[in-house]
This record gives C-alpha cells, sequence and structure tokens, in this order.
C-alpha cells in the first residue's frame, strides 16, 4: 500500500512537471535545465522586473554571488526572436552565464511585433541603455563600461544601437557609452526583406536602409565581435561577414568568428551549461568583453 502511495506521488509529479514545461517557451526550458545543472551557481539576481522606459517595460538585473569593492564592467543582453517573441525571464541562462564571467547583467524586455514595428523595439533598447546607465551602479556595474550583446533580434537591435548615433542622443547619452559590442547570429544587411517576421517588423518604414545596421558603419564604431554559424539556415553567415567587411574597410575594430555547423539557435544554446561544449560562445565573447572594458 505504501509503495502503491508513493508511486501515485511521483505520477502526480510527473505529470505537473510535464504541464509546466508546456507552458514554458524552448529558452525558457532550457533555462531551467541551466539552473538544474548549475548554471545559476555563483550569481545573484538583485533586480527583478525593474521599471525602465516610457512603455511600461521591465529589466532584471543579475551579477556575481559576491562583490568586491570595485564595479564590475556591464553586459545589457538583448535576446531574439524574430522581433514577435521572447522574454527576459527565459533566456535566464545567457544573464546567468554572463555573471558567472564577472559582469553585472541587465536582461531587459522590449515592446514586440504586431503591437509595435521599427524602431520601437530599437527606441526601447535606447531607454535600456540609458536606465543602465543612469542607475547600474547601484548593483554594483560600472557605468563608464557598458558593453552590448545580443542573439538573432536582439543583435539586430545592438547593431543599430552601437551605429547609429540617434538612438543614444535621444535618450541624452553620451556617443561612447556602448564600449563593445557582441553579436550572434544577427541580420546586419537583410533587404530586401524575404521573411514574413522581417516583412512584419518592418512595414511601413518610410526608408528601408534606416532598417539595416550595416547603413550606419562608421570608423569609430565600438569594437565589436560578430559571430555567425556556417549551419544558420535562418540569419544567413552572410550578415555578419558583409558588416565585418565594411567596418574593416573603414578602419573599424571588429572581430568575427565562425563556428562549423552550429544551427542559428545552438549559437545562443551554447552559452548554456547543457549545450556549452557545442562551441565556446561564451569562452570567446568574455575573452573579447574582458580584453576591451577590462576586468
Amino acid at each position: 500500500m505504501i509503495l502503491c502511495i508513493a508511486a501515485i506521488g511521483l505520477l502526480v509529479i510527473a505529470v505537473a512537471l510535464v504541464a509546466v514545461l508546456r507552458r514554458l517557451s524552448p529558452p525558457g526550458r532550457l533555462s531551467l535545465l541551466d539552473g538544474a545543472m548549475g548554471g545559476g551557481w555563483g550569481t545573484a539576481r538583485p533586480g527583478v522586473a525593474l521599471p525602465f522606459g516610457s512603455h511600461g517595460q521591465t529589466l532584471d538585473v543579475w551579477r556575481p554571488a559576491h562583490l568586491s569593492s570595485a564595479k564590475l564592467p556591464v553586459v545589457i543582453f538583448f535576446y531574439g526572436g524574430g522581433w514577435v517573441a521572447g522574454s527576459r525571464d527565459g533566456y535566464r541562462f545567457a544573464a546567468r552565464a554572463f555573471a558567472k564571467q564577472g559582469f553585472v547583467v541587465v536582461m531587459p524586455d522590449y515592446r514586440k511585433v504586431p503591437a509595435v514595428r521599427f524602431p520601437a523595439f530599437v527606441e526601447d533598447g535606447a531607454e535600456a541603455v540609458k536606465w543602465t546607465h543612469d542607475h547600474i551602479a547601484q548593483f554594483g556595474g560600472d557605468p563608464d563600461r557598458i558593453a552590448l550583446a545580443g542573439h538573432s533580434a536582439g543583435s539586430h537591435i545592438i547593431a543599430l544601437l552601437a551605429l547609429d548615433p540617434r538612438y543614444l542622443t535621444s535618450q541624452k547619452l553620451p556617443a561612447d557609452t556602448i564600449k563593445a559590442v557582441v553579436g550572434l547570429s544577427g541580420p546586419y544587411d537583410f533587404y530586401p526583406w524575404t521573411s514574413p517576421r522581417a516583412i512584419e517588423a518592418f512595414k511601413g518604414t518610410a526608408d528601408p536602409r534606416t532598417t539595416q545596421p550595416i547603413t550606419y558603419a562608421r570608423a569609430d564604431a565600438p569594437p565589436m565581435l560578430l559571430v555567425t554559424s556556417s549551419g544558420d539556415t535562418e540569419v544567413q553567415p552572410r550578415n555578419a561577414i558583409s558588416l565585418t567587411q565594411r567596418l574593416k574597410a573603414l578602419g573599424a575594430p571588429v572581430t568575427f568568428r565562425e563556428y562549423p555547423r552550429l544551427s542559428h539557435e545552438e549559437v545562443v544554446m551554447a552559452l548554456s551549461v547543457p549545450f556549452r561544449g557545442k562551441a565556446p560562445v561564451l569562452a570567446d565573447s568574455a575573452a573579447f568583453l574582458h580584453g576591451v572594458i577590462g576586468q
């Protein structure tokens, strides 16, 4: 009888767990697995759902669990999702990964299509940079050492924030606020639009060139690490290749990495503990950032 009751209890727990997993997005499931495998050990989240900006946006702040008296370099991470999906909570695995590398990490949400279209989500990104510049010292971060990182649509957002000066100017931020950029599998040179998501996200834009980060490539751009993968069929490697070539031609500091055979999703998944062995995405990104904005 006791064994029967125990078996029923385990079955109830398993059914409940499956129900929870079904409600989570794929990144959310990965964050759960990452946490179970120790991804969160040594990190803390001192800021949860903090309000920023002018449209009800919120963000989380992560950092190493044990802080010294010195201010730490800062990474603002923008997740992907084709400008229509994603959440800061789903990408906890990415925030924790960078926090364990010695960064204070800001993970903002931003408005999505179809509620908004370009440039609203980039403007939300600028407001997140403004909040970080003004408040991150309260969480142990150095406002003079802010870097941006992102995946897919998030990489598109950070590339525009770094290259088109109008976004920082709109927030009355110094032109050199962004000190470094890590773009993972980002679309930078993708007009004319062919994917339904891109067509919807940029519908109504008067000048399509304003949606393309490559339009704003400049010699005084902050140092950029542009990552792609030969197995990416969603955001073609030519995006990172084209922007790298343009920046190099202008004399801007840019580093290019192409990982063999990884899919579009596997590039960001490689930040997590379960998939870190697929490619040194985290190690390369952290080394680049520490080389530019210090330990």
